[in-house]
């Protein structure tokens, strides 16, 4: 891990998001509650605060932070698509774009689990199953 003992603490904040496509079918059924597993959208914001919160433990060069707020929002943003937006706060030493981008990503991720049963085609595979983007959208670090 990078040293970052003479770094100053200091507010950090940063948010990420992502988008998945999805068949227009699929999005109607998580649209009408009718997804067999439950509500991707709720089990997918609670994955992505847990990701957040375990970083460090799933990238292996990442410092532990102690995190003051995480918020993912997860919702229906077309036809077809699907958006994360993940907030992550703390205060600390180095930043928290990765904790934003892993809970983005591990959102995603659970999405594409709880409805992979409805996008596959005949043969078992996903041709309309995408993850469109994953970008950090912002960083801010300001003094305590």
């Amino acid at each position: 891990m990078v040293d970052v003992t003479p770094k100053p603490t200091m507010r950090r904040e940063a948010s990420a998001e992502g988008t998945i496509k999805l068949r227009p079918e699929t999005v109607e059924l998580i649209k009408a509650g009718r997804v067999g597993k439950g509500s991707p959208l709720e089990v997918a914001k609670l994955a992505g605060i847990l990701a957040a919160k375990n970083t460090s433990q799933i990238i292996p060069l990442c410092h532990p932070l102690p995190l003051s707020h995480v918020d993912i929002d997860v919702k229906v943003s077309g036809r077809d698509t699907v958006k994360v937006v993940a907030s992550v706060k703390t205060e600390a030493k180095t930043g928290v774009e990765m904790e934003a981008l892993t809970g983005a990503a591990t959102a995603l991720l659970t999405v594409w689990d709880m409805v992979k049963m409805y996008e596959k085609d005949r043969r078992g595979q996903y041709p309309n199953t995408e993850i469109l983007s994953l970008i950090v959208k912002r960083k801010v670090k300001t003094k305590l």
